[in-house]
């Protein structure tokens, strides 16, 4: 069975999005700059231009999309327009919120809806087999973590500061002591890719 891993682009002083995030906002005030590494925030013709990056940075973002599963809370999915019901290659998609999802949400049969961490993340380990589990948002790493079935996370920490916004690991209880250890480190172009196992 594959890993979940937390997957999240992070600034040198701890944000994954920037101040006055809003749904039309999602990563807040700059925080397309953190996914500069991916091509997100590159203009071309006044046209934003993402895509497979080159390099260390392509090579992560291969990773990324063998993924078999995806788990994300409401705030991830949201302002994404929920992906279109699609994240990558038809993968299912689990979301994980407390409050009532659009009715539109049901056209989209790649997406279940669920309100407990332990049980979008079993699901999502069952239905991608011995592929990994990306998991995205704040919320799902505080909730995942306090559950107890977070295995890794990846950072692409990313050389800049925000000053303000959402931090990473916000809201998450700290009663628990939280250890890591590295995985691996690898050194991309905009980017430092910091992977840990999650010590139980």
């Amino acid at each position: 069975m594959g890993k979940s891993v937390l997957d999240m682009s992070v600034s040198l002083d701890g944000f994954v999005a920037g101040p006055n995030e809003t749904p039309e906002n999602g990563l807040g005030d700059n925080g397309l700059r953190l996914h500069r590494w991916i091509g997100f925030g590159e203009e071309a013709d006044g046209e934003v231009v993402p895509g497979r990056p080159e390099g260390v940075n392509g090579e992560i973002w291969d990773g990324l999309m063998t993924s078999g599963a995806v788990v994300a809370g409401r705030g991830t999915v949201e302002p994404a327009g929920w992906w279109d019901g699609d994240h990558h290659d038809g993968v299912p998609i689990f979301i994980l919120t407390r409050s009532r999802t659009p009715e539109s949400v049901e056209q989209w049969p790649l997406i279940t809806v669920l309100d407990d961490a332990g049980e979008a993340i079993g699901r999502a380990k069952e239905a991608a087999g011995d592929r990994d589990v990306l998991v995205h948002g704040v919320g799902c790493a505080a909730a995942a973590l306090e559950a107890g079935v977070l295995d890794e996370v990846q950072l692409h920490l990313v050389p800049i500061l925000l000053g303000d916004g959402r931090r990473l690991f916000e809201g998450i209880d700290l009663e628990r002591l939280h250890e890591f250890e590295v995985a691996d480190v690898r050194e991309g172009r905009g980017a430092t890719h910091l992977r840990y196992r999650v010590v139980r």
